[in-house]
C-alpha cells in the first residue's frame, strides 16, 4: 500500500477527494491517501510541498505554476477544475467603499505572498490600471484571518473564492462589491518531483479515478443539497456554483491554457523573464 499526504482547500472544490477518500474508493488501487485541510491556501499549500509535509497538493493554478518558475522542486500532474474561479472583492461591512476604484492606494489582506488572494489582486489593479509597485499588503494566513483584518481596519479590501464567503457576506462580517474571474482553469494538482519517477503511473490512476467521482457527483440529481449541507451554503448559492463549475473529468494536462497563466505572471512582474525561460519544461511531468 501506498501512501501520499494530500493537502486542498477545505471547500465544496474539493467534495470528490473527500467522498472518494471516505468512501474508500482508491483502496483498490493501492493507495491510502491522508488528507489535510489547508485554511492557508495556495500559499500553505507550496510551503507543505517545499518541507515535504506535503507529497501532493491542489491548488491555485497561477500560483504553484509561479513558484514552480521561481524554483520550487514540484510539477504539475493534471488539471483538477477546468472552469475558472470567480474571486470575490470584499471590504469592511460598514465602510464607505462601494467600488473597487475606491480600494487603490488601500491595503489588501492576503493568505500568504504567493497565493491566489495575493496573484489575484494584482490582476484585478492591473485591470484598473493602479501603479502594481503602490500595492499594500497585509499577510493574514487564512478567510479568518481576512476577515478580522477588515473588521479592525487591518486591511480594505480582501480578494477570496465569493461561494465560500458568502455565509460572511449574510452574516455582515464583510460586504462584496465586485468579483474578478480568472483567465484560465482555476485548480491543478502538483506533485513533488522526487516522487513523480517511481510513481507517476499510480498517481495518474488516482487522479483519474478522482475525476471520475466529480463526474458522477456532477450529475448527481442531489449535488447542490449535499454541498449546501456540508459547506453551510444557501440552495440557490451552491446550485449557481455548479452551473459555472466543471470538474476535468476527462483527465487532461490542457497544457494550451498555461501559457496565458505564464504569459501574464511575467506583464505583471511577478516572474523574470530568465525565470518564464523553458517554462513548458519546469511546468509538468
Amino acid at each position: 500500500m501506498k501512501r501520499f499526504k494530500i493537502g486542498g482547500v477545505p471547500e465544496h472544490f474539493n467534495l470528490p477527494w473527500k467522498l472518494a477518500i471516505e468512501e474508500r474508493k482508491l483502496v483498490d488501487l493501492g493507495v491510502e491517501l491522508h488528507w489535510s485541510d489547508m485554511t492557508g491556501g495556495t500559499g500553505q499549500m507550496i510551503k507543505g510541498l517545499q518541507t515535504g509535509t506535503l507529497d501532493i497538493a491542489v491548488l491555485l493554478t497561477e500560483g504553484i505554476t509561479k513558484s514552480i518558475l521561481q524554483g520550487l522542486k514540484a510539477k504539475i500532474v493534471t488539471v483538477y477544475v477546468k472552469t475558472p474561479l470567480r474571486w470575490g472583492i470584499h471590504v469592511p461591512y460598514n465602510s464607505a467603499i462601494q467600488t473597487v476604484k475606491q480600494l487603490e492606494n488601500q491595503t489588501f489582506a492576503i493568505s500568504r505572498e504567493g497565493s491566489g488572494s495575493h496573484l489575484m489582486t494584482y490582476v484585478r489593479a492591473k485591470q484598473e490600471n493602479w501603479n502594481l509597485k503602490d500595492l499594500k499588503f497585509n499577510v493574514v494566513g487564512d478567510v479568518y484571518g481576512g476577515l478580522w483584518a477588515l473588521e479592525n481596519n487591518q486591511a480594505q479590501g480582501f480578494l477570496w473564492e465569493k461561494y465560500t464567503t458568502y455565509p460572511f457576506t449574510e452574516q455582515k462580517k464583510c460586504r462584496c462589491i465586485d468579483e474578478v474571474v480568472t483567465p484560465w482553469p482555476c485548480f491543478v494538482i502538483a506533485v513533488r518531483t522526487e516522487l513523480l519517477a517511481e510513481n507517476i503511473t499510480l498517481l495518474k490512476s488516482v487522479f483519474d479515478r478522482v475525476h471520475q467521482e466529480a463526474k458522477a457527483f456532477k450529475e448527481n440529481p442531489n449535488a447542490a443539497e449535499i454541498i449546501s449541507w456540508r459547506y453551510n451554503l444557501k440552495l440557490d448559492q451552491t446550485q449557481s456554483w455548479l452551473n459555472e463549475t466543471d470538474w476535468n473529468y476527462d483527465n487532461m494536462m490542457m497544457k494550451e491554457h498555461f501559457e496565458n497563466v505564464v504569459d501574464t505572471l511575467e506583464y505583471l512582474d511577478l516572474i523574470s523573464t530568465e525565470e518564464k525561460k523553458n517554462w513548458e519544461s519546469k511546468l509538468y511531468f
